[in-house]
Order: structure tokens, then C-alpha cells, then sequence
């Protein structure tokens, strides 16, 4: 991949408004978007994303992990549902260009129908 897409990539993260925690097979946290520092109250970056959860979380992680290994064709699973805030929670594999794993994500969905008006295009957000 050319280097020059790195900054789209990068921008596509931190404009998503659902938070966007990034992880390697170590479990330690790469990135995390402006909406994930924000939701959780501290940047992550650098440390193992296991010192926030609990041992039952830990051991799903590490399954879900294990089962994204087993096949480059394993690759989002669905871990909670929120309904507060009307959102899923799923987990997504990340893979190198030859399927290897290299991580995997975070991915909140929220399921509110969007309130703007088509092509609203308000001064700030």
C-alpha cells in the first residue's frame, strides 16, 4: 500500500464519531480516536487494553483473538448490545494485504435514525 494513503486512513478514523480503539496481538492499544478518548476519559495508547477489563472480559478477548487466528474468513464478532444508547458493540479483525492478523478494533454501531436533514451543512459540529 502507498504510503500516501496513510493520512486518509488515519482521517477516517478520527472523523468517525463512534469511538475506535485499536489493538495489536500483544493486546497493546496503537490508536485511539478522538471519540474513544473523549468516551473513555484517558488515552490509552501504550498499554495493554486488558488493564480495563475485567477477568471474564479478558478471557473473551483472548477468544475472540484466538477464533479471528483460526481463518483470514473470521473476522467481526458481535460482543454486546447497549441499549441505553441504542448501540452494538462487535469486535473486527485487522489483517495485513496477505490475511495475516495483525489486531483487531473496536466497533460501536449505533442504531438512532439520523435527525439532520439531508445535506445539512451547519457552520460547526
Amino acid at each position: 500500500m502507498p504510503t500516501k494513503l496513510l493520512p486518509f486512513f488515519k482521517s477516517i478514523i478520527d472523523q468517525d464519531t463512534a469511538p475506535i480503539v485499536i489493538c495489536d496481538l500483544a493486546h497493546t492499544v496503537v490508536y485511539m480516536n478522538p471519540a474513544s478518548v473523549t468516551r473513555y476519559h484517558t488515552d490509552l495508547t501504550g498499554k495493554s487494553i486488558k488493564s480495563c477489563h475485567n477477568a471474564d472480559s479478558n478471557g473473551k478477548i483472548d477468544a475472540v483473538v484466538g477464533w479471528f487466528a483460526e481463518s483470514s474468513k473470521h473476522n467481526v464478532v458481535y460482543t454486546s448490545r447497549n441499549d441505553k444508547e441504542n448501540k452494538d458493540v462487535y469486535m473486527v479483525a485487522l489483517r495485513d494485504g496477505d490475511g495475516t492478523l495483525i489486531g483487531y478494533y473496536e466497533k460501536h454501531e449505533y442504531r438512532q435514525p439520523e435527525t439532520a436533514a439531508l445535506y445539512d451543512m451547519p457552520t460547526a459540529r
